[in-house]
């Protein structure tokens, strides 16, 4: 069994609320789970309204899923033109490490 993480760095856009930063937040991590079926969260800067870090994980039988699926949603949130990402950081594990 591989498992997998990335975490996102994320600098938002027009953003001047919390409630703000919600609203670019909430569809970014709902499309996320609907288009690549991950775990999905915001996981730090929870209080600071233009920063937010994402973090996607996933379980996959072999590595080579785990990796194609874990590069295809660092593409995606890469395009995203309502935020920057600053850094990106992935890791991989097999259960018997």
């Amino acid at each position: 069994m591989w498992i997998g993480w990335i975490e996102f760095d994320i600098l938002l856009g027009d953003v001047h609320s919390l409630k703000g930063k919600r609203s670019v937040v909430r569809p970014l991590l709902a499309e996320l789970k609907r288009r690549f079926d991950v775990s999905v969260a915001e996981v730090g800067d929870h209080d600071q309204y233009r920063r937010s870090r994402v973090g996607v994980g996933l379980v996959a039988a072999d590595r080579a899923h785990l990796v194609e699926v874990l590069d295809a949603v660092d593409r995606f949130v890469a395009g995203r033109p309502e935020i920057e990402l600053l850094s990106a950081r992935q890791r991989e594990i097999h259960s018997e490490d």
